[in-house]
C-alpha cells in the first residue's frame, strides 16, 4: 500500500504577505538608521574639533613650533600635529622659517592620531582630512599687510601623503594667536548635515547646511564645495580676514555684521 505525503510549503499569498511586512519594517527602520548614523557622525565631528582645539593649545604651550625664535609657540597643521609631516623650524642661516628636514623635526610623540597625517587634496588642491563621514580643513594665518589690513589665511598642502605646510609657511607672529578649522559632510544627507567651525577662541559654531533652505547661501559638501578660510567670520572688514570677529548670527542685530558666506552660523550647545 502506497502512502502519499502532502508537500508542505507557503502559498503565493503568504509569501506576498511576508514580503509586504518586511518592506514595511524596512521603510520604518532604514530612515531611523540613517538618522542615527548622521547624528553619530555629527557628534563625532564636534568631538574631533574640540580635540583639535586642545591639540593646538598643547602644541602652542609646548613651543614645539617657533619659526622666529622669539620663545612664543605657534599653532600647527594636521600633518605636524600627527607627527607625520616635519615641523616648521627657525633657520639660522636665513634668519627665517623653513620646513624641517631633519628626522628629529617631527613631533614625537604626536598630539593627534597619525591618521590625521593622511592628507587628501580637495577640489582646490588644499589639504583636508577625512574622519567619520566628515572632511576637516585647517587654516593658519599669513602676514598682515602693513597698516593693519586684513589677515589672510591658507590651508595645509594638498599633496597626498605629505601633510606639511607645502611652499606656504604661516606668518610667525600671527600664527601665535590665530588658527581656524572647518568640518563639513563628505556626502550631505547621508554622512552628515551640519557644517562646523572652531578657532583659537574655542567657541564651536554650526550652520545647518540644508541645501535649498531659506537661510542657505552656500552649501558645503565633499571635496568641491569647501568652506573658505573666512566663511564663518564677520564681513565687517569686507572678508578675507582671519583676525575678524566670528559671524555669530545672534550678534548680527547688535553689530550689523553678517558672516562672510551669508549663511546662518550659531553656537553649538554643550
Amino acid at each position: 500500500m502506497r502512502i502519499y505525503k502532502k508537500n508542505a510549503g507557503f502559498t503565493l499569498i503568504e509569501l506576498m504577505i511576508v514580503v509586504a511586512i518586511i518592506a514595511i519594517i524596512a521603510s520604518i527602520a532604514i530612515p531611523k538608521l540613517m538618522s542615527a548614523r548622521i547624528s553619530a557622525n555629527e557628534n563625532a565631528a564636534v568631538a574631533t574639533l574640540r580635540s583639535i582645539a586642545s591639540a593646538q593649545a598643547q602644541i602652542e604651550s609646548a613651543c614645539a613650533v617657533d619659526t622666529d625664535a622669539d620663545g612664543g609657540g605657534e599653532f600647527a597643521f594636521f600633518g605636524e600635529l600627527a607627527g607625520v609631516a616635519p615641523l616648521r623650524v627657525y633657520d639660522v642661516a636665513t634668519d627665517g622659517p623653513i620646513i624641517g628636514n631633519n628626522p628629529n623635526d617631527r613631533l614625537d610623540p604626536p598630539i593627534l592620531p597619525t591618521a590625521f597625517g593622511d592628507i587628501l587634496a580637495d577640489g582646490g588642491g588644499d589639504g583636508i582630512v577625512e574622519r567619520s563621514g566628515y572632511y576637516f580643513k585647517m587654516f593658519l594665518p599669513d602676514a598682515t599687510p602693513g597698516g593693519g589690513g586684513a589677515t589672510p589665511g591658507f590651508a595645509e598642502s594638498g599633496v597626498v601623503g605629505v601633510g606639511g605646510a607645502g611652499a606656504n609657511i604661516p606668518d610667525a607672529d600671527n600664527c601665535e594667536i590665530l588658527w581656524a578649522c572647518y568640518a563639513w559632510p563628505v556626502d550631505a544627507g547621508k554622512t552628515g548635515n551640519r557644517c562646523f567651525f572652531i578657532n583659537q577662541e574655542g567657541d564651536l559654531l554650526q550652520t545647518l547646511n540644508n541645501q535649498g533652505g531659506v537661510n542657505v547661501v552656500i552649501f558645503y559638501e565633499g571635496i568641491a564645495l569647501v568652506p573658505t578660510f573666512d566663511a564663518a567670520y564677520s564681513n565687517g572688514t569686507g572678508g578675507g580676514d582671519m583676525s575678524a570677529r566670528m559671524g555669530i548670527s545672534a550678534m548680527i542685530n547688535a553689530d550689523g555684521e553678517a558672516p562672510n558666506d551669508g549663511n546662518v552660523w550659531t553656537t553649538v550647545g554643550n
